[in-house]
């Protein structure tokens, strides 16, 4: 009787406005995010305290990359054996480990495995998250909780370069890692406090080759995208490409054999699911490209300093943020077929105006179509990540957390992959020694030509898809 009523006051006390729980699994996201955009700007510091050339410590990014790559896709059936709340738990501790770690690093290698670590805790933060999420708030305030999850994204790439040249300038790169632990103290006992901890109804037997082959596959294709970026490695990035695209190709043959495959790909059968994984992944690759591209045009384009192009960039956050309150009672009138597509072909187009810029247009102009750009976005991606789980059954709610983050993550790389080659043709073809504005103009409309393909997608939604999500049934 006295275990029954504990169960009882835990599950009262487990049960918050869905506010606290967005606001909860949104700051560990968006601890996560700006670690790893504030660890850019402070390696040429740590490669000469490390004795290395700046170039090598590049590792350190994609030893992170690595984790995500193998981690991810697990991250549904952990929180499956485990319980969600303990495995988001688990997943801010070692992340908060692995930032200790990393900032007692003595050496360049030490520092590869501690971000190794730390990428393991990061993986199963995003996918595992989701989840929380989706278990945790009433279809009703789906939307409304869900745009709390955009921020991290958007707003990580904008702060995170800036903060990192603060903490280099008056503290020392140590603290870039040193600053996630109060943050992910705080987290371990808001989510002890306020979080269910809801576990699968039937465990399966963990798919240890898929989660192999899938690793395998994952690193390589995100090597690959991410080394696109970077000069001289056009050949390595290739290969790389070609080694994920063999074994993904092997994965798919093994997941037909599987009954648990690590990434289950029957998933894009529901319908709803499918058509989101694939316009979102779409819309994706602007959303990826955006943050390399811009920060690169005005600092290189336009002679900017990066403290001008940072305050400039700054709008796709204000643009996000601006979003929220719009976003339910526009799906409540429209649906999310009649939003998706419209709102789909104004955003896109809207990052296609930045093709537009020149040094000549003012800072405030530029800065106004960056804010309705993000908005637009951010509105589309709120309605991407509600409607995707529409049909999704609750038993298999976690393998689609971990499908549709792996596929979000890979997209968002090939975006900057996609931005890259698109610019260095550009300057190849035109032969410039470095990139002018107008081949990051080719740049951005590439990638928007790419990401305006998804309206073929939108139209495939039901007319009434997430009507019970949105209320436009009601009308």
């Amino acid at each position: 009787m006295a275990d029954q009523s504990f169960q009882a006051v835990a599950a009262e006390r487990a049960a918050p406005n869905f506010r606290v729980t967005a606001m909860i699994v949104a700051s560990a996201m968006l601890m996560e995010n700006i670690d790893a955009t504030v660890l850019a700007t402070a390696l040429p510091t740590m490669a000469r305290d490390f004795g290395v050339d700046a170039a090598a410590m590049s590792i350190a990014l994609t030893s992170y990359l690595l984790s995500l790559a193998i981690f991810i896709p697990a991250s549904g059936r952990i929180a499956d054996r485990f319980g969600s709340r303990t495995v988001f738990r688990a997943a801010i501790f070692i992340f908060i480990l692995g930032s200790i770690f990393c900032a007692l690093a003595p050496t360049l290698p030490a520092l590869v495995v501690a971000r190794l670590f730390q990428g393991a805790g990061g993986a199963m933060m995003m996918p595992v998250g989701r989840l929380v999420l989706m278990r945790s708030v009433a279809r009703k305030d789906m939307v409304s909780a869900i745009s709390w999850l955009l921020i991290p994204a958007l707003i990580g790439p904008i702060i995170g370069p800036p903060l990192g040249g603060l903490i280099v300038t008056y503290l020392a790169w140590r603290w870039i890692f040193y600053i996630n632990v109060p943050i992910g103290i705080v987290g371990i006992l808001l989510v002890s406090i306020y979080i269910q901890n809801f576990q699968g109804s039937t465990v399966e037997r963990f798919d240890w080759i898929g989660f192999v082959i899938s690793g395998v596959s994952l690193s390589a294709l995100l090597f690959g995208f991410e080394l696109a970026s970077h000069q001289g490695q056009g050949m390595t990035s290739v290969s790389l490409v070609a080694c994920g695209c063999l074994f993904g190709l092997l994965y798919l043959r093994h997941a037909r054999n599987h009954p648990a495959p690590i990434l289950d790909f029957s998933l894009m059968k529901v319908p709803s699911f499918g058509t989101s994984v694939i316009a979102g992944s779409l819309t994706r690759i602007t959303q990826g490209a955006q943050p390399f591209l811009l920060p690169l045009l005005f600092q290189i384009g336009f002679g900017y300093t990066a403290a001008q192009a940072g305050k400039l960039v700054i709008a796709t956050a204000v643009g996000a943020l601006l979003m929220r309150p719009f976003a339910k009672p526009v799906y409540r009138y429209l649906g999310f077929r009649n939003s998706l597509v419209v709102n789909g072909v104004l955003g896109t187009i809207g990052y296609g105006l930045c093709a537009a810029f020149r040094p000549d247009w003012p800072d405030w102009l530029m800065f106004a179509v960056m804010i309705l750009s993000a908005f637009f976005l951010a509105f589309q991606f709120t309605a991407y990540n509600t409607i995707a789980y529409d049909e999704i059954e609750p038993g298999r709610m976690s393998s689609a957390t971990s499908f549709y983050t792996t596929f979000q993550q890979l997209m968002l790389s090939l975006g900057i992959c996609i931005g890259a080659l698109a610019l260095q043709a550009s300057v190849t073809m035109n032969g410039n020694v470095e990139p002018q504005p107008t081949d990051f103009s080719a740049a951005l409309i590439v990638v928007t030509l790419i990401s305006i393909t998804a309206t073929v997608w939108n139209f495939r939604f039901k007319p009434n898809a997430g009507a019970e999500i949105s209320g436009h049934h009601a009308h």
